[in-house]
């Protein structure tokens, strides 16, 4: 990979695009005046190599790379180079299907770098990975010699030759691995450490400890069995009395049920004697009935009177209904009458913007039809005249074919003009024929005529007089509209109201007036609702509310008189504080306090009294309350204002958080009553919109009720109308379906057609005329075009193009005015259905209020008659009722009977009722032993085995030779014993013990593996000094070489090598020997300059030749050689170092004119140029 083209712009001293191209594969040289920036081509290619060391390319930053640092309006600095990558075998990995790679770098005043391959945008790693992967390491570079590097070549000491040979030789990576090795030997010799530590400091003392507490739980568990043994008497002796108690209270439950039974057999048979009482009451009660009931007439008028009312309450739930069901009808009507005026009146409109638009499009669709039609003609006149051709095939050319037109268009208008006439003859004849019938018609259809006439009349008379009553359809029914709006409105702002005001019930302040006639304007309210704020202080109502506290709920009152008759005499609630204002106090805040404040924090601090509105009435109170205090936007301000020298003042932030000048501060977390001020607030505003629209309802029911009796008379008058027109249309649908009628139309048609004949005629002549005087006209142009033929075709092509712009114009307006004319017509359609649909309703809504008033009309005769009835069988049915009389004294003989065995019946009652109470707590004893007995079996599950050995002499559970107090107390001492030691055993010491001794041994193990691993990276690292020895070796031993011939050639008779100092290995640092002739110096301080530099570079040079690169890079290495030594320099490059291209930097003819390619750099006029040469020829690029 080689360079073929540089491209440089703003970089350095290259102000303007600089391209540097006809680079040769191997031997380039750049030289120049020193400051003609011959280097500054070596720092761009560094640049776009990606150097990151600015000291490489004489740079302090980035900055320096652009032209005089972007003062001289050159803010950015660009360089591509373009790669020769023909070679596949050396190509960069990625880049094999890429004849050339083209690499830019560029940076922005300010520091912005950005890096493209082959013009795509990438990373600076991808870059460095392709350079990189050919041995252009920019960061690590053998292949760049850059100014000084000769100088410091010669004063290294052996150690630093010795690093040149071994990143040449590549062992650097040996010394890494041996430090990584080394580093992990540490590492495992900590490990070591540790484990040696922790078997020392944790696990044998923790060991040691778990033996202790071992011992301790086997104490544990003897003492466990003891207690296990002692708890099993003393439990199998509970369990034994237990049993013993349940049977005795078995017993007892048995002997209390059987006197439960008895006493409810008893109350059963009382009960029987007492049914039967019942059924004698209930058999005189008969008795008496029948005899008050003779005839069974009473019965008869209490059914009837109940049939009766039934059916008053069905009529009068069905007159209700009707009436709901007919003021929808009415409003179902004059919205109908609404809809179908509107549809009307839209029809109307719409139809006569659609004849308008219908008829301008069809005279401009006449004109442009016109306009194409002779622009065609002219157009073909044109090509005949110039072609001798006809426009179109089969049509003769020129003005033959207009003359031939003409006189079609002349024959054709005389022949329309005969058969009009014809036309005309036959229907004056037909109509001749049928006139005599056609006043026969007339005669007979005249009294349809007349009362059609009449009837429209009668109509118009009526139409007249709703207009001098000013009626407008749909007014009644606008002003319900409004009238339903509005009382929807009330009540949603009522619901409003009465959400606000639970929220804040608790501040409500009620009274009784104290006094009779007592003046409640004396009495102003509770401060809370005494002043506004406005919703862009909301944000302060926390706070106000803080300000103001407990006396935000103080009542204003305008004396102390008031305020003592409403605590005495007022009934109040609850308890309240009272502010008179003939007597309150009220303070507030100096005017310089305050001035003081705002200079403090503009715009961040008010006085709590000028946020909110009030009445002059109340101005006492609200200072009392907000007069001096402070509301501040912000903890901080609050606190600058309020520890003030010149302020001073009780601070409130907008949090609710208070600063106190004593030095107090209070906050934290939002106040409780926290949102009080801002839901007065919106329930002052609801109560006024309440009012608003409650007085606007007024209004609209008062128009409503003025416009009454008017609406009445419309609506008479429009019924009447309605009625007419229905008339006239069955007249007319009357006229049009007579036979005779037909006669008439027909007749009236024909003189229509004559008419329109007649018309046609009179355009036919017209045609006529027109088409002879084409036919003149064509003439003269011929023999026009005859005389001046170049005139005539100028004439023509400009009455041409004059046409077509005149029909492209019309065409365009034609398209806009197409679009009015389709949709004017879809809107007539859709007005012509709505109409017809209206018409529809408003019939079907005529036809079922008429339906509904006559039903209404039926149900209130038959309600009046059915009241009439009603009331007679009331009468009736009282003059019977008080006939009655009754068996009264044996019905309470029988009554009281059945008391007195009631009576007994409850005291036996409230005896069942104890004893089942005591049955019911024997019950419950009952199951309270079992359930004991029952958790004790459960609990202890051995009781089912051992139940039977409970009290057997010789068992374990022999209780006659056991003292069962002495076991108990025993068993309490051992349970306390058992519990102490419970506390201190460690119950998971059998198994903590073997996981620490598990863990003993596996870190032992680990310690084995450990010390086996540095056994192990021990070798290791022996080996790799072995490596890099013998790699070392190889590369001396080869550098060293190629050294000493390098410097023969370059000083025949001469000769270097390197070598380990004296008692030391070549791993320890490198000297340079040199002999000229047969004679060793022992110092290079005995060599002259130029031989000191030709030795440098012959070191340098043996190094590249060992690890080649594709490119080099030499600045300015001769500097200190003569012209002879420069030319053996150069020739060395050619021969030693084929297929490698070399880019020198030198002022010595010896050296560039060995060159293959020389580029020469001057500064001119504040830029660098370059000026390329080959075999003598100049040629310039920049």
């Amino acid at each position: 990979m080689r360079v073929i083209e540089i491209i440089i712009d703003g970089f350095k001293s290259y102000a303007v695009r600089t391209v540097i191209s006809g680079w040769d594969e191997s031997f380039n040289s750049i030289t120049g005046l020193n400051g003609s920036g011959k280097s500054n081509i070596l720092d761009s290619i560094c640049f776009v190599l990606g150097i990151t060391n600015m000291s490489t390319v004489r740079a302090q930053n980035l900055q320096d790379l652009i032209y005089k640092r972007g003062q001289a309006g050159v803010t950015k600095a660009s360089v591509t180079i373009v790669f020769d990558n023909s070679d596949k075998k050396r190509s960069p990995i990625g880049f094999e299907e890429h004849n050339q790679i083209s690499v830019t770098r560029q940076i922005v005043l300010g520091g912005t770098s950005k890096y493209l391959i082959n013009g795509h945008r990438a990373q600076q790693q991808t870059v460095q990975n392709l350079f990189q992967s050919v041995q252009l390491n920019i960061n690590n570079p053998n292949f760049l010699i850059m100014q000084g590097r000769i100088t410091k070549v010669l004063n290294m000491k052996p150690e630093e030759v010795l690093a040149l040979i071994e990143e040449a030789a590549g062992t650097r990576m040996f010394e890494d691995r041996r430090d990584k090795a080394l580093k992990t030997m540490a590492k495992k010799d900590n490990k070591v450490q540790e484990i040696n530590t922790l078997l020392q400091e944790e696990i044998e003392p923790k060991l040691e400890k778990l033996r202790s507490e071992k011992r301790a739980f086997l104490d544990f568990q003897q003492t466990q069995s003891d207690l296990e043994r002692l708890s099993r008497v003393v439990i199998a002796h509970d369990y034994l009395k237990g049993k013993e108690r349940i049977s005795r209270a078995t017993s007892d439950f048995q002997k209390k049920e059987d006197r439960i039974d008895f006493i409810e057999s008893g109350a059963k048979r009382m009960k029987l004697e007492i049914n039967k009482l019942e059924e004698d009451i209930q058999r005189v009660r008969s008795q008496r009935d029948m005899e008050l009931r003779k005839g069974g007439r009473f019965q008869e008028l209490e059914e009837r009177v109940k049939e009766s009312s039934h059916e008053t309450v069905r009529l009068q739930t069905l007159f209700d209904l009707k009436n709901v069901q007919l003021s929808e009808e009415e409003s179902k009507v004059d919205q109908g009458r609404v809809a179908l005026n509107n549809a009307r009146n839209l029809l109307e409109n719409k139809t006569k913007a659609f004849d308008d638009l219908r008829g301008g499009h069809e005279a401009a669709k006449q004109h442009i039809e016109q306009l194409t039609m002779n622009m065609d003609k002219q157009d073909d006149l044109l090509q005949s005249l110039q072609t001798g051709v006809a426009a179109r095939e089969g049509q003769q050319s020129g003005y033959q074919s207009q003359l031939q037109d003409a006189k079609n268009s002349l024959s054709a208008a005389t022949t329309a003009q005969e058969q009009a006439r014809l036309r005309i003859a036959d229907l004056e004849n037909r109509i001749r024929e049928d006139e005599p019938r056609a006043k026969k018609a007339i005669e007979q259809n005249a009294g349809l005529y007349r009362n059609l006439e009449t009837l429209k009349r009668e109509a118009d008379h009526i139409q007249k007089n709703l207009q001098s009553l000013g009626y407008e359809e749909g007014t009644e029914e606008r002003m319900k509209q409004s009238q339903l709006s509005t009382q929807s409105n009330i009540r949603q702002i009522q619901e409003q109201i009465d959400k606000l005001r639970r929220k804040v019930a608790s501040i409500e302040f009620t009274y009784s007036d104290p006094v009779a006639n007592f003046d409640r304007s004396k009495v102003k309210g509770l401060v809370a609702q005494l002043f506004s704020l406005s919703q862009d202080k909301y944000e302060a109502g926390t706070a106000l509310e803080i300000c103001a506290g407990g006396r935000l709920y103080n009542v204003v009152v305008d004396s102390e008189v008031t305020g003592a008759q409403l605590l005495e005499k007022g009934r109040l609630r609850k308890r309240v504080t009272i502010i008179p204002l003939n007597k309150i106090n009220a303070y507030q805040a100096a005017q310089e306090r305050v001035e003081s404040a705002h200079k403090l924090a503009p715009g961040k601090v008010h006085l709590a009294l000028s946020l909110i509105g009030y009445s002059e009435e109340v101005a006492k109170a609200m200072e009392y309350v907000f007069g001096s205090a402070l509301v501040c936007a912000n903890a901080e301000t609050a606190q600058r204002v309020t520890f003030d020298p010149s302020v001073r003042l009780l601070s409130v932030t907008l949090d609710g958080d208070v600063y106190d000048p004593s030095g107090t501060l209070s906050g934290g977390s939002a106040p409780t009553s926290s949102g009080v001020l801002i839901t007065l607030q919106e329930l002052n505003v609801m109560t006024q919109r309440l009012e608003s629209e409650k007085n606007q309802l007024q209004t609209i029911q008062a128009k409503i009720e003025g416009e009454r009796k008017r609406l009445d008379e419309a609506k008479d008058f429009r019924q009447k109308l309605d009625l007419k027109l229905h008339e006239i249309k069955i007249t007319e649908e009357q006229i049009n379906n007579n036979s005779s009628s037909n006669i008439i139309q027909a007749v009236k048609e024909r003189r229509g057609t004559i008419e329109t004949l007649k018309v046609d005629i009179e355009n036919y002549k017209k045609a006529e005329i027109d088409a002879i005087g084409d036919i003149k006209r064509i003439g003269q142009d011929m023999q026009d075009f005859t005389k001046n033929k170049d005139g005539k075709l100028a004439e023509l092509q400009k009455s041409v193009a004059a046409a077509k712009l005149e029909l492209g114009r019309k065409v365009e307006q034609m398209k806009t005015l197409q679009k009015e004319y389709q949709g004017a017509r879809l809107e007539m359609e859709q007005a012509g259905g709505d109409l017809s649909a209206a018409k529809e309703q408003l019939e079907e809504a005529s036809l079922s209020l008429t339906s509904q008033q006559l039903e209404i009309k039926n149900l209130v005769e038959e309600q009046a008659s059915v009241k009439a009835s009603h009331r007679s069988l009331l009468l009736e049915l009282e003059r019977e009722r008080e006939k009655l009389s009754g068996f009264d004294d044996e019905l309470q003989s029988l009554q009281q009977a059945v008391k007195a065995k009631n009576t007994r019946i409850m005291e036996e009652g409230l005896e069942l009722q104890q004893l089942r109470h005591e049955t019911e707590k024997v019950r419950k004893e009952q199951e309270s032993l079992k359930q004991a007995l029952q958790a004790l079996e459960d609990e202890y599950e051995w009781i089912q085995d051992e139940e039977e050995n409970f009290g057997r002499a010789g068992s374990p559970y022999d209780f006659t030779n056991q003292n069962i107090p002495e076991c108990r107390a025993s068993l309490k001492i051992i349970s306390e014993r058992f519990l102490g030691m419970k506390k201190k055993i460690n119950p998971k010491v059998m198994n903590m013990i073997d996981s620490v001794e598990k863990k003993e041994v596996a870190l032992k193990r680990m310690l084995h593996t450990v010390i086996r691993d540095k056994e192990k990276i021990t070798k290791t690292i022996e080996s790799l000094d072995e490596y890099k020895r013998d790699a070392l070796k190889k590369t001396w031993e080869k550098v060293t070489v190629d050294f000493g011939h390098i410097f023969s050639e370059l000083l025949p008779g001469s000769f270097a090598k390197l070598e380990p100092p004296e008692g030391k290995d070549i791993t320890e640092g490198l000297e340079v020997k040199v002999s000229l002739g047969k004679v060793w110096k022992q110092s290079l301080t005995e060599l002259s300059g130029g031989q000191r530099s030709l030795i440098a570079l012959s070191l340098i040079l043996a190094l590249l030749q060992f690890k080649p690169a594709p490119m080099y890079i030499l600045d300015e290495v001769d500097a200190a050689l003569d012209l002879s030594h420069t030319q053996n320099i150069g020739r060395l490059i050619k021969t030693r170092f084929k297929g490698a291209q070399f880019i020198v930097v030198s002022l010595k003819d010896g050296m560039f004119q060995n060159a293959n390619c020389i580029f020469r750099t001057r500064f001119q006029d504040g830029t660098s140029i370059v000026i390329q040469e080959k075999g003598g020829e100049h040629n310039r690029k920049r």
